[in-house]
């Protein structure tokens, strides 16, 4: 088992982008991101996860579950999670736990390091969330990445967004006739007004620059003409 575990390392190396090859087990000519190495960080299990998914089926669809499995537990690695991994590799040798899929693990190792702790932190991550400057589609998407495994959903969603929102757009929200309703709703008719409002600043810039231009050419022009002797 740890020899198959030193030979997945070997194979992969560390994290980064890897290079396509034609290999049965590797999409070709396609470059695919590793998972950083895991070291039981409840507030970083979920991106782990989530870079694992991806590497799986970009790079090792026809790989089978105990390799899938392996090549996981090669990247979980630290003083926190040692133990933990080396009780698995032992259970999975010899035979007292099987997975159907790798999913079924990668559910398992999310439960074990993240549980209510991961959720606490993404929900406290949430509820610091504010627009400030930037453009509603920018704030649309950390909301979003925020809002999974926050536990919040409904309307203490909506809530939260309508909190972090600049208050301009939110006024005008909830004073129009049809308020939206849903939180995907907010999302695209906030995105809409502020990128109208932003285009409207733009172009209020533009003509306050062909004003200012205008001027000083008519300024120009009414200047008496030196006189010709």
């Amino acid at each position: 088992m740890q020899v198959q575990i030193q030979a997945l390392l070997a194979a992969g190396g560390g994290g980064g982008v890897e290079r396509g090859t034609t290999g049965s087990n590797t999409g070709p000519h396609i470059e695919v991101a590793k998972p950083a190495i895991f070291n039981g960080e409840a507030g970083k299990v979920g991106g782990f996860v989530t870079v694992c998914r991806l590497y799986l089926r970009m790079k090792m669809r026809e790989a089978t579950v105990e390799e899938q499995v392996f090549w996981v537990l090669s990247h979980v690695q630290g003083e926190s999670v040692d133990i933990w991994k080396e009780n698995v590799m032992e259970e999975l040798e010899v035979g007292e736990m099987e997975y159907e899929t790798v999913e079924e693990f990668l559910i398992v190792l999310k439960k074990e390091f993240g549980g209510g702790e991961e959720e606490a932190v993404k929900a406290a991550e949430l509820r610091k969330l504010e627009q400030g400057g930037r453009t509603m589609e920018e704030f649309v998407q950390e909301f979003k990445w925020a809002a999974r495994g926050s536990g919040y959903e409904g309307r203490p969603l909506i809530e939260e967004f309508k909190r972090g929102m600049n208050g301009g757009i939110r006024r005008k929200l909830m004073e129009a006739e049809n308020p939206p309703t849903s939180i995907e709703h907010w999302y695209r008719r906030a995105t809409a007004l502020d990128r109208n409002w932003r285009e409207g600043r733009r172009e209020e810039e533009m003509l306050r620059k062909k004003e200012v231009g205008g001027g000083k050419q008519e300024q120009r022009q009414s200047l008496p003409r030196p006189l010709v002797w």
